[in-house]
């Protein structure tokens, strides 16, 4: 199968590439630093009718860090962030 030693040898030292989950991607930010993550906070896709306004738009509508419990987790799923 393989042509020369040299060139098993050269496949042997390469690593897989390590994928990206997706859906994290596009739920998880970076802060400048790149030393936290950012994430969108929950309860604001439906039922919003008894919720008041100063829940909604006030505090549901920032940002949020995501905890240090979870941060490990996350960067798994985000290798090359």
């Amino acid at each position: 199968m393989w042509y020369s030693e040299e060139l098993f040898q050269i496949y042997l030292k390469l690593m897989p590439k390590l994928k990206t989950r997706k859906a994290a991607a596009k739920r998880f930010r970076l802060t400048g630093s790149g030393k936290k993550i950012f994430r969108r906070k929950a309860f604001k896709n439906h039922l919003l009718q008894h919720k008041s306004s100063e829940r909604k738009y006030r505090r549901l509508s920032q940002l949020s860090l995501v905890s240090e419990q979870d941060e490990a987790n996350v960067r798994l799923m985000l290798p090359y962030f």
